[in-house]
């Protein structure tokens, strides 16, 4: 039989907790060590549609990239949205385990699994933390057809960009909101950057620097790491049921009119 502990072991052997930035709040955030486990439902988020799909398909545990908790609690009530999830998952007998900037940096994370998507050959490491990679295209392509492949390989409901003029041979990734990373692009040489949740200003920094900027959505650059993590649990735990949820999708949409 398998616990909510033995699955929290075997996820802090693939991204140990030591490695969250301090900032972080990352582990099993609710639930009995204890709790025998038949079934798993991974997902980016834990939202109220996704605890409610883990309930209807008899899940034992949330495996999530975003931690459910983030602020320290003085009560846990209906009274406040993210206290009301918790509130929710304990009610139901519903373990949660979050893995998040742990996550981003381990080997066949976040980050690389955003390269793996993109379908690009990772040179090195974009910034000096780990975080990001810098790729090389064999050759050259049009910043319209680097766009249209950025969309159809992430599932984006649509993207941002900025255009500096240039081709696309040389590109700099980074999942969920690296666009501070910017200049790191820059001189790494990098043509292209592309990434998630981008400020206004790093537009306009981008323009100024000569790179054309893609943001993706913080939801597209992440979420392709949810069905890697399923895989490695289906691996390791032949014996459970582990599916990703089919309730969330990308937040953000496009207006087009």
């Amino acid at each position: 039989m398998v616990s909510v502990n033995d699955v929290y072991g075997f996820m802090n052997e693939l991204a140990p907790v030591d490695t969250a930035e301090s900032w972080d709040n990352v582990g099993l955030l609710v639930g009995r060590r204890d709790r025998l486990v038949t079934r798993i439902l991974c997902a980016l988020d834990i939202t109220p549609q996704v605890i409610a799909e883990a309930d209807e398909k008899g899940a034992q545990l949330i495996v999530s990239h975003h931690p459910l908790i983030w602020d320290t609690y003085k009560f846990v009530n209906d009274t406040v949205f993210q206290q009301e999830k918790v509130l929710s998952l304990a009610e139901k007998g519903i373990a949660a385990i979050c893995m998040h900037t742990n996550l981003d940096l381990a080997e066949d994370g976040v980050d690389d699994t955003l390269v793996e998507a993109l379908e690009l050959n990772p040179l090195r490491h974009l910034g000096e933390d780990g975080i990001g990679h810098v790729c090389e295209l064999k050759e050259e392509v049009p910043l319209k057809d680097f766009l249209s492949a950025v969309k159809a390989k992430l599932g984006a409901n649509g993207l941002r960009y900025c255009d500096a003029g240039k081709p696309v041979k040389r590109i700099a990734t980074g999942c969920g909101s690296c666009g501070s990373y910017l200049m790191d692009a820059v001189k790494a040489g990098c043509d292209t950057f592309v990434t998630g949740d981008v400020k206004y200003s790093t537009f306009l920094d981008a323009l100024g620097c000569g790179v054309n900027l893609i943001d993706a959505g913080h939801f597209s650059t992440e979420n392709p790491v949810v069905e890697k993590l399923a895989g490695k649990l289906r691996e390791h735990f032949p014996e459970l049921i582990v599916e990703t949820a089919h309730t969330i999708s990308q937040p953000d949409q496009f207006f087009v009119g």
